[in-house]
């Protein structure tokens, strides 16, 4: 690769599981610095979703965009990251301001990367501008050199793919062999053409001998990245894993880690079974609760639904007796893989790949499309990821636009073709439009929330009637909020999980509530006070598992057994004390549960501020639609129609049903819709925010985030 630019740097020694610095990269100027943060600064905001942030709240003006120079890609782990004496430790963070919904957005994402480029010397990247020809970073702790380099050329084939492409880059950069002490991330050409594409993790799995993917996969953070004219970011160390993080306490370390090591062993087996399916094994757990997505969460089952259930992945595909970890000491393993699978169709038809995957929202993002064939789901999860495009926005939106065919707001003219659920083939044919943006794809890539916006104009010029009329329908059943698809849950039957995803910052995805479990299966909360304890509660530790560098299943997928001893056993505090005295012994300090929620909250309260700045953090944009809260539809009623009724007559007390079915359902969605308002205040109240879901001065004072940019937005949004 051709050297735009480099500099000479000395890595920070890591000491109490951070380096105090971050390496600063502006693509427009070339300009490489080093950074070193204050003392309290890692007190303040912890590291990973909080160090991102901070870095865009101080640094990000109210007019930046996605494309802008201005916006900012922070890569951050934290100080818990990178400790194979613990599971799930592989964890970081990329933040930044989001194409689908123009404010902030974090994921949360495996791998190597996060780990090594710690041990390079850095607890964050932070990388602004916007390069004027195709870019690499390197960023080299052997060497100790990181530079700006020309963006490798390769044939066709490769250059497009966002895996082919990293896999040449990785071989490449390491003499033409592949080491674990080397990473990156890239993206691919679907992030230059869609709102949703992702940023890929990319390192080398030892036991298998190849590269290995995971995915920042939510908001379009891979197309910031190819907005800023970068393909990819290799960072290398060959500085010891183990111990990596110098913890103040290493014996305590490695107690804690032995203790959840065993909750992990002995409970896993006994509950999900996730070491051996993967996250897989959800979608049988989902169906049978009716919360498994089927024709744009029309429906939560299928009785097709069995034929990709998690055994089938498992019988056929998954490649068994390999411990899949992301990183090194997780036993949980639950990132399953396949080699050797031939794709029968697309424009790779014939060729034989290994995949990564899949997790189980790539399989509800299929079903979401009335699609049930599990080969589908392996060459689906394989193209989304060579395109470099989110599965779940991807599936989302497309299911979004076979409903408006099945309900006759777009017709095959619109399109080009027949757009109908469970046609596999239309989908096959639509990735790679999405990809290259040609076609109805360029809609498509857009996301739902343009989407409809784009459906709604057709339609009104056709039938002469009025655009607002048609959205108010659209609405309904678009599957958004804040701009941002669902994640892979029908949220219907459970008030808890509709705040979930109406009241999360960034937008409906599952990793910041995800209660539905706890709600509808376990039926743990089911007061409306305990429905909104949690959505404070819940929120805050999530917070602290995205700060930190940990990976959050081995908490919320694994009870402790001890937790059924508790008052709260959904909160699995047994479990959650190995990770508070993992904490304590990493980096010296002395906290307990309340020190962690309080670190979160002011985290969380940032990221409200933030959205506030960009336009999105009133009550209006916490409103979910209507069939995130019920049966829009008559034929969604009567799939359920017992249940629906049953949940009726116990909200409506001593009064008797309708007698029409068709009444009933007008009343259930007026009852229901009344139900998450009452829940919306509730949450409101316990947040210290005003009923338009602004934060009071009082809660802003009480974690000293009142400066002049929040007292200015409080002035505006409360007259």
């Amino acid at each position: 690769m051709e050297i735009l630019r480099q500099i000479k740097y000395k890595p920070a020694r890591v000491v109490g599981g951070y380096t105090d610095r971050i390496l600063r990269v502006n693509l427009g100027t070339r300009d490489i610095s080093v950074q070193g943060l204050p003392p309290d600064f890692k007190d303040k905001y912890i590291g990973g979703r909080g160090y991102a942030l901070k870095i865009i709240w101080d640094e990000a003006g109210r007019e930046a965009r996605y494309d802008s120079p201005d916006n900012i890609l922070v890569m951050a782990s934290g100080p818990l990251g990178n400790e194979p004496g613990f599971p799930g430790t592989g964890k970081f963070i990329v933040g930044t301001i989001s194409p689908l919904t123009d404010t902030f957005i974090d994921s949360n994402v495996g791998g190597h990367f996060g780990p090594l480029l710690k041990l390079a010397g850095f607890d964050a990247l932070a990388v602004t501008g916007v390069s004027r020809e195709d870019v690499v970073i390197l960023v080299d702790g052997d060497a100790r050199t990181i530079g700006i380099a020309a963006a490798p050329v390769y044939d066709k084939k490769t250059d497009e793919g966002a895996l082919s492409f990293g896999q040449r880059l990785l071989r490449d950069s390491n003499g033409g062999e592949y080491s674990d002490s080397l990473a990156a991330v890239t993206a691919g050409q679907g992030a230059c053409n869609a709102r949703f594409g992702v940023i890929h993790s990319l390192f080398f799995d030892k036991k298998r001998q190849r590269i290995r993917s995971k995915q920042a996969g939510r908001g379009g953070t891979g197309t910031v990245m190819r907005a800023k004219g970068l393909r990819g970011i290799i960072v290398r160390s060959s500085l010891s894993k183990a111990d990596g993080n110098n913890a103040v306490d290493r014996q305590g370390v490695r107690q804690a880690g032995s203790q959840l090591r065993k909750v992990i062993a002995k409970s896993d087996p006994a509950q999900l079974h996730l070491s051996a399916w993967g996250t897989t094994v959800l979608s049988e757990y989902m169906d049978k609760f009716h919360i498994f997505p089927v024709n744009n969460y029309q429906y939560g089952h299928s009785p097709d639904s069995s034929r990709i259930f998690a055994s089938v992945f498992l019988d056929r595909y998954f490649s068994k007796n390999i411990p899949d970890g992301c990183y090194y000491g997780c036993n949980l393993a639950c990132a399953k893989g396949a080699e050797n699978i031939e794709l029968t169709r697309g424009p790779r038809a014939g060729d034989r790949v290994d995949i990564d995957g899949p997790e189980y929202e790539t399989v509800g993002a299929v079903s979401c499309m009335g699609i049930f064939d599990p080969h589908f789901v392996m060459e689906y999860n394989w193209y989304c990821d060579e395109y470099g495009l989110d599965t779940i926005s991807t599936g989302v939106t497309i299911g979004f636009f076979m409903e408006c065919v099945q309900r006759g707001f777009l017709s095959a003219e619109d399109i080009g073709y027949e757009l109908n659920f469970g046609n596999m083939e239309v989908v096959v044919r639509l990735l790679p439009e999405i990809a290259s943006g040609e076609g109805f794809g360029r809609v498509v890539g857009q996301g739902v929330a343009r989407g409809k916006e784009w459906v709604a104009g057709k339609y009104a010029a056709r039938n002469g009637t009025s655009e607002e009329a048609v959205l108010s329908e659209l609405n309904k059943f678009a599957m958004e909020v804040k701009g941002l698809e669902f994640s892979m849950y029908v949220s219907r039957e459970s008030l808890a999980q509709q705040g979930g995803y109406g009241l999360a910052l960034k937008g409906p995805q599952h990793d910041e509530a995800w209660l539905i479990f706890i709600d509808q299966v376990y039926k743990e909360i089911p007061t409306l006070e305990q429905k909104a304890a949690a959505l404070k509660w819940f929120p805050l530790i999530r917070t602290w598992f995205n700060a930190t560098g940990l990976c959050k299943l081995h908490w919320i997928d694994v009870r402790n057994p001890e937790a059924a001893n508790t008052t709260e056993p959904a909160k699995n505090l047994p479990t959650l004390a190995h990770y508070i005295r993992y904490f304590n012994a990493t980096t010296g300090s002395n906290k307990d549960l309340d020190d962690i929620l309080d670190d979160s909250e002011r985290l969380y309260l940032l990221q409200k501020l933030i959205n506030l700045r960009y336009g999105k953090g009133t009550r209006a944009s916490d409103q979910v639609p209507l069939r995130a809260i019920g049966p829009v539809y008559f034929n969604e009623y009567e799939s359920r129609a017992e249940y629906y009724d049953e949940w009726l007559q116990e909200h409506l007390g001593t009064y008797g049903l309708p007698v029409s079915a068709e009444e009933r359902h007008k009343l259930l969605l007026e009852k229901r819709t009344e139900s998450y308002q009452q829940l919306c205040n509730l949450v409101y109240e316990k947040k210290g925010f005003t009923s338009d879901g602004i934060p009071k001065r009082e809660t802003l004072e009480k974690f000293a985030l009142m400066d002049e940019q929040a007292g200015q937005l409080l002035s505006e949004f409360m007259v």
